[in-house]
Formats: structure tokens, C-alpha cells, sequence
């Protein structure tokens, strides 16, 4: 997608819309210009997923494209939890919480990190997976999980299901700040109410993603989600649970190359075979 959409000049918007409320571009702002110091860790807490299973097949429902519906994914039984809401605690379709919040919080952190057109250097994994009865019968992602994502300058990303809801920045001196949909709070409120000097980075801003999208249509120039940055958001959560999945440790990633460098089994669930006819041509 980001191949052809940089050869054709596409204006193409991810919907991390995150990025368009004011209180994240704030937070990504004041960490970008050193407001806590030397970023020595981020934290991303996201929610847990459930557990369930088995549940029965059930016939398919009047009305539903039961085949259709599972496009290129694998041929399964029907059954209500793997549609609506509950798809995504099947690794069939989704990847948990990862890449459910994971998604919009590890966005933020790579924002502010400035790792829009990058991403880590290591990976190490710990997670809670519910055991399996081989029957596809029951949710399959990572209900609790630890996974630590450290970049070349040596500052660790957390994401984890524990802790409260939202993305923490952590600096020199004890500084924090944290941030989430509904407030942006720090170690000392000045960090916060302190204007930046004349000649701060400033980010990219945008009050509405949708508006955004709209206005670069007719500008012609890349959104504040531009392809790259969803899809390299995209790839550290993907990142993580391949590291849950293989359990081998910490892994090596080439950021560059995206591939890694210590792992078959981890390169290996980089793709996945499409069931027909559905395939990328």
C-alpha cells in the first residue's frame, strides 16, 4: 500500500485519530522539545482481552456471506463470536488488544519518539495465551501481556495490559507525563503550562482527521496519518505478538529491512497464506 500510493501521489489518511486531539499533539510536542529530558521509557497501557471457549458451531445466519466474510482468512466453522465485536480475539482476523488499542497508543509513542518512518531495534515478549483445544473453537490472542520494544538510542517502550488507560512518557529527574482520550496530566503542572520557546518543533497539527483527510485531497500534501505512519504503527504491534507467539526471546528487528535478523519461525509470521481466490497480485 505504501508502494503504490507513493508511485500513483494517492492522499491516503490511516484512522489513527489520536493524532488529531489536541491533548496527545500537546504531550508528543513537549516531549519532542526535551519538556521532561531524555525520554528514558514510554509506557503504553492498553486493556486486557477475555477469555473464551469453546463454543459450538452454529448454521450460518440468513442474510450473512459466510465466505465472503472470511475472505482470505482460513476456512472455519461459523460461529457468533468470530463475527462483530468479538472477531478480534481470534488471531485469524486480529491480533487482541495489541492491535486493537495497541494500534492507537504505540502510535502516539512512536510520534513522540519521532519514529514515524522507523521503529525498534529489539523486541522481548511475555504474555498469558489461553490454552488452545486445536479446535479454532476458542478466542486465541494474548489476554495479558508484557512486551518491551527498545530503540536504537536505548529508550524502552513498555506495552502492557496493566496499569491505567493511556500513554506515559518518562525523563530525567522523576518527570512524567501521561496522556489518554480524556486528560493529559504531569510530575509538575509547569510542565505542562510552561510555553514552549520561540522555535520549538512543532508537529503537525490537525483538530479533525476527517477535515484533514479532506483538505489534503484538494492540497495534494500527506495527511497528518500518512500511509507510512499507519503502516509502520501498524508493524510494532504486529511486532509484539509475533514475539509472544514464537517465544524465543528477545528478537532482533531491522527496521530498514523489516525483517528480523535471529529468528525463522518470527520471519516466518511476517506473512500469512490467503486462502483463494483471494491474493495479492
Amino acid at each position: 500500500m505504501l508502494k503504490v500510493a507513493r508511485e500513483t501521489g494517492r492522499v491516503f489518511q490511516t484512522g489513527s485519530q489520536q493524532r488529531s486531539d489536541k491533548r496527545f499533539r500537546m504531550a508528543c510536542e513537549l516531549v519532542r522539545n526535551g519538556r521532561i529530558g531524555k525520554v528514558t521509557k514510554v509506557e503504553a497501557h492498553l486493556p486486557g482481552a477475555p477469555k473464551g471457549g469453546p463454543f459450538d458451531p452454529q448454521p450460518v445466519p440468513e442474510g450473512l456471506d459466510w465466505q465472503m466474510w472470511l475472505g482470505p482468512a482460513p476456512e472455519r466453522e461459523y460461529m457468533p463470536q468470530r463475527v462483530h465485536g468479538t472477531f478480534r480475539w481470534f488471531f485469524d482476523y486480529s491480533g487482541g488488544m495489541i492491535t486493537d488499542w495497541g494500534a492507537h497508543h504505540l502510535d502516539i509513542a512512536q510520534w513522540a519518539l519521532g519514529k514515524d518512518a522507523s521503529g525498534p531495534v529489539r523486541i522481548e515478549a511475555r504474555g498469558d495465551r489461553p490454552a488452545s483445544d486445536w479446535t479454532f473453537r476458542s478466542y486465541d490472542v494474548f489476554p495479558a501481556f508484557d512486551i518491551t520494544y527498545t530503540y536504537p538510542e536505548g529508550t524502552t517502550l513498555l506495552c502492557t495490559n496493566k496499569g491505567e488507560n493511556g500513554v506515559r512518557f518518562e525523563g530525567e529527574g522523576g518527570k512524567w507525563i501521561f496522556v489518554s482520550r480524556s486528560k493529559i496530566e504531569a510530575s509538575d503542572p509547569a510542565l505542562l503550562s510552561d510555553p514552549l520557546p520561540e522555535g520549538a518543533v512543532r508537529l503537525y497539527a490537525s483538530d479533525s482527521h476527517e477535515q484533514d483527510w479532506l483538505d489534503c485531497i484538494r492540497s495534494r500534501q500527506r495527511p497528518i496519518c500518512d500511509v507510512e505512519i499507519g503502516h509502520r504503527s501498524a508493524s510494532v504491534c504486529h511486532l509484539g505478538n509475533i514475539a509472544l507467539r514464537v517465544n524465543e526471546g528477545a528478537l532482533e528487528w531491522d527496521p530498514k529491512k523489516e525483517e528480523f535478523k535471529n529468528s525463522k519461525p518470527a520471519n516466518a509470521l511476517r506473512t500469512r497464506p490467503m486462502r483463494g481466490p483471494w491474493s495479492l497480485v
